[in-house]
């Protein structure tokens, strides 16, 4: 053996302790994390995990078929159906496929994921839109998906555009080896991203929000709506055929295909959502048939639309973050009374301003209970819009509400919005954490 062929295998070696090493103290910290009740511990333990081997997360990341899964809504939901999707069709006992099912969706949580099984050969990773460059740059995905841009927390994204530039300039730094981008027209950022992927398929999404999208994204002019479509009288870029859409219940190919969805998640958005998981499917290589007989046993992904019993309450979650989710999950909000918590700590963000630019109109004539820590806010917001509101900051005492006594019953619980943070407190007020 020459010296430049040991040298090589003595690097793979000290690589190799140097990683096995580095995850178990990672587990070690997961699992100490839990036991305290601080948490999952996939963020801990990835984040121990890459102090002590920095290339950590690029040697987990590579040589798996990978699909990833980005946006700045619905990236969870859309995460465990395509998940569903893929274990049914490849008949999945738990070894060929991993995911991040929690939602750690940052370097350190990836890291954790991944760990937890070496030889996973299928990997289905939520990425948050911060490691959606990396991701195609250090594991060339097969597939990504890119549902939306949406404004952020100002502390956390900050700026879409500069997210686009990052995930424009990794497709076109992948050129022909890029993945396979399942991708939303109805998006002009997402479009414009497009431009310099290997191959797209264009999934009409319809969303209701578009406030994010009024300037183009290639020459800054302002985007003309026609009809739900839009394009930029100033340059080409415009919204591309859809390859997929929805129709009532039912997902639709540009082929003429049309596949009822038949989910167990509300919403049209969901549907939307699901129309992607299958495009992605069916790209990978699954039949339709099995990736929607998959689908279709999604219930809750990570708490969302579940229903807990909290202070002898029955509730049912729901999550929103931002202006576009805020926009999209009050109409499935439909008790009355209805709980609406605010908090503004790192998960939601420290700046409440984006209140300001959702719509509560529609929740004119009901009692609506303010809670959370900055429940003050959210109640100074529905005042100006004429909305009936008391103010309970305690959870498990808003609702333990006179309020609520005879407004709810097994079949029709109370409905919880909340941002991040009081949707995790809920959860385990809940016991489903």
């Amino acid at each position: 053996m020459s010296s430049e062929s040991r040298f090589l295998r003595h690097s793979r070696q000290r690589s190799s302790f140097r990683l096995g090493t580095a995850l178990l103290a990672g587990r070690t910290a997961a699992l100490a994390s839990r036991l305290t009740g601080r948490g999952s511990g996939a963020s801990i333990g990835g984040r121990v995990t890459t102090t002590l081997d920095p290339k950590a997360f690029a040697e987990l990341i590579a040589s798996r078929r990978i699909a990833a899964v980005t946006g700045t809504n619905g990236k969870t939901t859309t995460t465990h159906l395509l998940t569903a999707a893929i274990r049914n069709g490849l008949g999945d006992d738990g070894s060929q496929v991993i995911t991040n099912a929690d939602g750690a969706n940052l370097h350190h949580g990836i890291v954790s994921t991944l760990g937890r099984s070496l030889h996973a050969p299928v990997a289905i990773l939520e990425t948050d839109e911060r490691v959606v460059a990396d991701t195609v740059r250090l594991g060339h995905p097969e597939i990504l998906v890119l549902l939306n841009f949406s404004r952020e927390q100002s502390d956390h994204n900050h700026e879409m555009a500069f997210l686009g530039r990052d995930w424009r300039a990794a497709l076109a730094a992948a050129g022909p080896d890029g993945p396979m981008v399942i991708a939303s027209s109805a998006d002009p950022l997402i479009v414009w991203v497009c431009q310099r992927a290997r191959a797209v398929v264009w999934v009409d999404t319809n969303p209701r929000w578009t406030a994010d999208s009024t300037l183009c994204p290639n020459c800054g002019g302002v985007l003309i709506r026609e009809t739900a479509r839009w394009h930029c009288p100033d340059c080409p870029l415009s919204q591309p055929e859809a390859d997929w859409w929805v129709d009532g219940d039912e997902a639709v190919s540009r082929k003429g295909d049309r596949h009822r969805l038949g989910l167990q998640l509300p919403g049209h958005f969901n549907l939307t959502n699901a129309t992607c998981a299958l495009a992605a499917a069916v790209e990978i290589g699954i039949s339709p048939d099995a990736a929607l007989a998959g689908m279709r046993t999604v219930i809750s992904p990570a708490g969302r639309y579940a229903t807990a019993t909290v202070s002898g309450t029955t509730v049912q979650l729901l999550l929103a973050n931002n202006p576009a989710s805020w926009t999209e999950c009050l109409p499935l909000a439909v008790s009355d009374p209805l709980v609406l918590a605010i908090d503004a700590a790192a998960g939601d963000g420290r700046d409440l301003s984006w209140l300001w630019d959702v719509d509560f109109g529609e929740l004119t004539g009901r009692t609506v209970i303010c809670s959370g820590p900055r429940a003050l806010d959210l109640a100074v917001r529905l005042d100006y819009s004429g909305i009936d509101h008391v103010v309970i900051e305690d959870l498990a005492e808003a609702l333990d509400s006179p309020l609520l006594d005879g407004h709810w019953d097994a079949d029709h619980p109370i409905d919880v919005l909340s941002s991040s943070t009081p949707f995790q407190q809920l959860r385990q007020l809940g016991g489903l954490a």
